[in-house]
């Protein structure tokens, strides 16, 4: 990251977050009491629906002391977990933020009832605060947590626990209110203001919030969810979240005889269909942009909600997604930009990749976001784990999540990490998109100027599925601009399913043998093929081998590359 123009806008953005830092710890010190400050929570009218399926079986695991989150496992041995050290950040965060309750609550006992008061107790009385200060979207997970299953909580409690109870809730409801004078990022602000409007909602004591947060929420809403349904974020996991969260929202609203706000109503009615898009037929979500392993339960019952009809999107113009269908043949691509800078965190850069499944089976996928780990989420985001092509080894967009070479460079890289995260610097303009219909075949074409700045070579992609057999033909055209003559390496390639088998053919073909007992073939013209390693990182089960279809070849002028997936 070295190279000048980059250097320069991690300087602007340095000082655009000295500014911003400066500007935080004034309002710190300036700032009046709120009334939500000087006010408390005297008791709990409504609890909302939780619409995360639960299961019970995993009480039976907590009860024993096995705490299984994003991936990691830990057993307590009688002990409290909040006594630990956390496995990874991302299993401290599923601990802290709660949602694990509705599994206790879903087993419907005595004693699981007595275990959810017995952990929260221990997080009531300061047990890993030490160790553990919550983001803003874990603070946000907790509260609305504790909100929806405050029956579990307080069904038996005592009058003292009762209070610390309501105490805890206006308490973690004033932190979220501070954080919101902080410039939080947008997604934790909207989060931020989705748990407040709850609380404003099922909490007596603190109506006011209700009228500020809501105000918040509207705001938010209309500024990050997109004109075709997407979020800025371009993140189908953190979307899939908002709803499942937005949607008892606006049942709380209704069961406190209060309309909810237009924009919370044309929010929902805009996610659904922007979710359906990006549904392959084996019930799970493509994996762009932070999307890893999908809760194919979550997402069936988010779709229930979806009154559209039963005609699904096909182009997501602002949110940059794509989808070509033929019969049970789904095929979804990326034919976005990367978001804003501040909703980057999560970003890849996959710009022109694409997923191809049939029925129930996927074919071709990207490599998916896994669930913790650091170096791995690095390599996830890296244009090389997306089905498309890269050039030289190097990835369609820059992350800030290595220092620069240069000192001073390296310490703004360090201290912007620290307040930003892994964030986007640079990455593809606007994507052009051409869609038609050509022979009865759908045809979808688009470029991207990733490479142009640095190697002078814009990628070109064209798709077109069409039946008898049913086959997916591309075009991979790299055009060279400006007077750049050196040649670079690029590898186009094509990920595919840990259930596909890919065997080389005498032809020079690959042959893909699908569980289901489907057989395709994958041929090419104008580059090399090779069969290589891959990782498939969204497993169910974690992190797991698979292959992956690379064409090889050396650009030094224009090129073009032909590929066909077809069903024989």
């Amino acid at each position: 990251m070295g190279r000048g123009p980059e250097r320069w806008q991690l300087y602007r953005l340095l000082g655009h977050e000295i500014v911003r830092a400066v500007r935080e710890r004034t309002a710190r010190l300036t700032a009046r009491p709120e009334i939500l400050t000087r006010a408390r929570v005297t008791g709990l009218v409504i609890a909302p629906h939780d619409l995360r399926t639960s299961d019970a079986s995993l009480a039976d695991d907590i009860y024993s002391g096995l705490f299984v989150f994003a991936g990691r496992s830990l057993v307590v041995s009688g002990r409290s977990p909040f006594d630990y050290d956390p496995p990874s950040p991302e299993w401290a965060d599923a601990l802290y933020g709660f949602g694990w309750l509705r599994h206790l609550r879903a087993a419907d006992t005595a004693l699981a009832r007595a275990n959810a008061r017995a952990f929260v107790s221990d997080f009531m009385s300061g047990r890993g605060e030490a160790v553990r200060a919550s983001p803003v979207p874990v603070a946000s997970r907790r509260l609305i947590s504790f909100l929806c299953q405050s029956p579990l909580v307080l069904e038996g409690a005592d009058h003292a626990f009762y209070q610390a109870f309501l105490k805890a809730v206006g308490k973690g409801a004033r932190e979220l209110e501070r954080s919101l004078r902080r410039s939080a990022p947008p997604q934790s602000r909207l989060l931020a203001a989705v748990a407040l409007t709850y609380a404003g909602l099922c909490c007596e004591g603190i109506e006011p919030i209700l009228r500020r947060a809501t105000r918040i929420l509207v705001r938010e809403l209309d500024t990050q969810i997109l004109p075709d349904g997407g979020h800025r974020s371009r993140d189908p996991r953190f979307a899939m979240e908002l709803l499942l969260d937005l949607l008892p929202l606006r049942q709380s609203f209704l069961s406190r005889s209060v309309d909810p706000p237009e924009a919370l109503l044309r929010a929902v009615d805009r996610m659904l269909p922007a979710l359906r898009l990006l549904r392959h037929g084996d019930a799970s979500l493509s994996h762009f942009n932070g999307m890893g392993v999908t809760a194919a339960d979550h997402l069936a019952t988010l779709l229930v909600y979806d009154g559209s009809g039963t005609d699904t999107l096909m182009y997501a113009s602002h949110s940059g997604y794509a989808r070509l269908e033929l019969g049970r043949v789904v095929m979804v691509c990326d034919v976005g930009a990367p978001p804003p800078m501040d909703q980057s965190r999560e970003a890849g850069a996959g710009c022109l990749s694409f997923e191809l499944t049939s029925g129930a089976q996927r074919i071709v996928v990207n490599c998916g976001a896994p669930a913790s780990g650091g170096e791995l989420r690095r390599a996830a985001r890296s244009t090389a784990a997306h089905s498309t092509a890269t050039v030289a080894d190097t990835s369609s967009c820059r992350f800030l999540d290595q220092p620069e070479d240069w000192w001073i460079g390296r310490l703004a890289a360090r201290w912007l990490l620290a307040r930003r995260g892994p964030v986007v610097l640079r990455g593809p303009g606007p994507v052009a998109v051409e869609r038609r219909t050509e022979n009865g075949a759908a045809v979808l074409a688009a470029r991207h100027d990733g490479y142009v700045a640095e190697f002078g070579i814009l990628h070109e992609r064209r798709w077109r599925l069409s039946g008898g057999p049913v086959r997916l033909e591309g075009e991979d055209a790299f055009r060279r601009e400006g007077k750049r003559a050196q040649a670079q390496p690029v590898a186009v390639r094509f990920h595919l399913h840990t259930a596909v088998a890919a065997q080389p053919q005498e032809d020079g073909s690959v042959a893909l043998g699908l569980p289901t007992g489907e057989r395709w073939r994958f041929s090419a013209e104008g580059a090399t093929l090779a069969i290589e390693e891959s990782v498939y990182f969204a497993g169910v089960v974690g992190a797991r081998r698979t292959a992956q279809i690379v064409l090889h070849l050396s650009v030094d002028e224009d090129a073009l590359v032909r590929w066909r997936i077809e069903q024989v």
